[in-house]
């Protein structure tokens, strides 16, 4: 069975990208190996072409960040969910943080009443902020 190593980003600056995904999920920065920044820049690279971040408790995805052209991150059919036990405040934290509240939602089947928060990255990637399961 297959597991989910990375999710990657196509964006403008790795760097500052990875910066505000470490800062919204609590992940941290993973440092290039040795040398290869060193080798990036000697063969001409950018050595901001790419940044990714790990989950501390080894559980998650990897976060890459990758300086490449990308589509319009309003016709991107994935993205990422977000649970929060107060979902207002942690949207009023990521947009400290740099993100773009878009709406809030709000949807109700039967007994079951479902709200979230579509809101945009520094790079206008999308993503939403729900409540925690069993909030």
């Amino acid at each position: 069975m297959a597991s989910i190593a990375n999710i990657t980003f196509a964006c403008d600056d790795p760097d500052s990208l990875a910066e505000f995904w470490t800062e919204a999920v609590g992940y941290e920065r993973q440092e290039a190996p040795p040398g290869l920044l060193e080798a990036v820049e000697a063969e001409g690279g950018d050595p901001n072409a790419a940044a990714a971040a790990v989950d501390p408790a080894g559980r998650g995805p990897r976060l890459f960040f990758k300086k490449m052209p990308r589509s319009s991150p309003e016709h991107i059919p994935i993205h990422l969910d977000l649970a929060a036990e107060d979902r207002e405040a942690e949207v009023e934290r990521l947009t400290e943080l740099g993100a773009t509240a878009v709406e809030t939602k709000t949807e109700t089947t039967g007994p079951y009443t479902e709200i979230w928060t579509v809101m945009r990255d520094p790079e206008g990637n999308g993503f939403c902020v729900q409540p925690s399961p069993g909030e």
